[in-house]
C-alpha cells in the first residue's frame, strides 16, 4: 500500500498555521509529511515564504508521530552544506528520529538573492554532488575538511549528533540527476508520475529503495472555486523543471503563466471534491513505482477543511491502491 503524505507548503501558509496544519493532518492519519524551503513563493497570489527549518523545528515539539522531510532543501548556494548538515541532525534530535532531508539542485527563485548568479545544470549537479559528500561526512562523525571544486569545509563537526543520521532523499527530474539520486541517495524524489524517473533510479543503484512523489490538489465542494484557487496559485506547476528551475522571482512566473487557463489547470489537476478524481492522481504514482505520495491541497486557507474531508473520505479510499 502507497504512504500518503501531507504537505507543509510555505509559499502559501505562515510559519504558525503550517505547524497547525500539520499537526491537524497528523491527528487526522497522514503517513509522512513533507516540507517545501523557499524564499519566495512562486506567484505572489501565493504570498508567504517562512524560513522551512524554524517551522520543522516547531513541527517537531507541536506532533508526536507523524514523519518529517524537506522536499526539498537546495544545499549549493543559499546554504552552505557544513549548514545543512547542521539543520539536520539537529531536526532529527529534536524529532527523535522522524526526519528526513530531501535535497534538490534548487531553482534560480530561491537561490538567486545571494547575488551568486545561476549555474547551469552540469554545474549544479557537481555541486550537489561534493554537499552530499559532505553532508555524509558529517553526519558519520568527527572533523571534516574537504577541498573540491565548488565546496571547502575546514575543521568542520557536528556537536550533536543523532545515533541514526538522516536518511537524505534527491530529486530527480533526467537521466543525470535519477543516476545522481541512484548513486548517492538513500530516497528518490520526483514531482511527476514518471516510470521513467523510477527505473533509472533503480538501474543507477536506487533498487528497493523508497521514491516520493507529490500531486497538487484543489479540495472545495464548489469545484468552480477550486479551479479558480488552482490557476491563481498554482498555474506555475504546469511549466516542467527545465522552466521552472530556471525563472528568477514571482513576475516572471507571472509572465510565463499568463496564458494558461483554468480550463488547462481543470484537466490537470484534481479539483473539487470527487474521491475518485484524487484518487486516480496518487494512482498515476502508485503505477508509476512510487512508493510514498504527499498531496498538495491548494490554498493556504482551506487546508483544515480539506484535512477533515481527506480523513473521512480521501485517505479511507486511498487505501485500496
Amino acid at each position: 500500500m502507497i504512504a500518503i503524505g501531507y504537505t507543509m507548503m510555505t509559499e502559501q501558509a505562515g510559519p504558525r498555521e503550517l505547524v497547525d496544519h500539520v499537526v491537524h493532518a497528523e491527528e487526522a492519519g497522514f503517513d509522512f509529511s513533507v516540507t517545501s524551503d523557499h524564499y519566495s513563493p512562486w506567484l505572489a497570489a501565493q504570498g508567504h515564504a517562512p524560513y522551512a527549518w524554524s517551522v520543522l523545528g516547531a513541527a517537531a515539539q507541536a506532533t508526536t508521530r507523524i514523519p518529517l522531510m524537506t522536499y526539498v532543501t537546495c544545499p549549493i548556494l543559499r546554504y552552505h552544506p557544513t549548514v545543512v548538515a547542521q539543520k539536520a541532525a539537529t531536526l532529527q534530535l529534536l524529532s527523535e528520529g522522524r526526519f528526513r532531508l530531501g535535497l534538490g539542485s534548487g531553482e534560480n527563485l530561491n537561490e538567486h538573492v545571494i547575488g551568486k548568479g545561476w549555474p547551469p545544470p552540469r554545474i549544479r549537479h557537481e555541486m550537489l554532488t561534493e554537499a552530499v559528500d559532505i553532508i555524509r561526512a558529517l553526519f558519520a562523525g568527527g572533523e571534516v575538511t574537504y577541498r573540491g571544486t565548488h565546496f571547502q569545509a575546514s575543521g568542520a563537526k557536528l556537536w550533536d549528533l543523532p545515533e541514526e543520521p538522516p536518511q537524505i532523499g534527491i530529486a530527480m527530474s533526467g537521466p543525470h540527476s535519477c543516476a545522481l539520486a541512484g548513486q548517492h541517495g538513500d530516497i528518490g524524489v520526483a514531482v511527476e508520475p514518471d516510470s521513467d524517473l523510477v527505473d533509472a533510479f533503480a538501474k543507477a543503484g536506487g533498487a528497493g529503495k523508497p521514491v516520493v512523489g507529490q500531486v497538487p490538489v484543489s479540495w472545495d465542494p464548489d469545484r468552480a472555486a477550486a479551479v479558480a484557487r488552482a490557476h491563481r496559485e498554482f498555474r506555475w506547476f504546469g511549466g516542467g523543471w527545465p522552466v521552472n528551475a530556471n525563472l528568477p522571482g514571482t513576475e516572471a512566473f507571472s509572465a510565463a503563466t499568463q496564458f494558461v487557463r483554468e480550463d488547462d489547470i481543470a484537466g490537470s489537476i484534481a479539483c473539487g471534491d470527487d474521491v475518485d478524481a484524487f484518487v486516480d492522481a496518487v494512482r498515476a504514482y502508485a503505477d508509476a513505482g512510487f512508493t510514498e505520495v504527499a498531496l498538495v491541497q491548494i490554498g493556504g486557507d482551506r487546508q483544515h477543511e480539506y484535512i477533515d474531508w481527506a480523513k473521512d473520505k480521501l485517505l479511507p479510499a486511498l487505501k485500496s491502491l
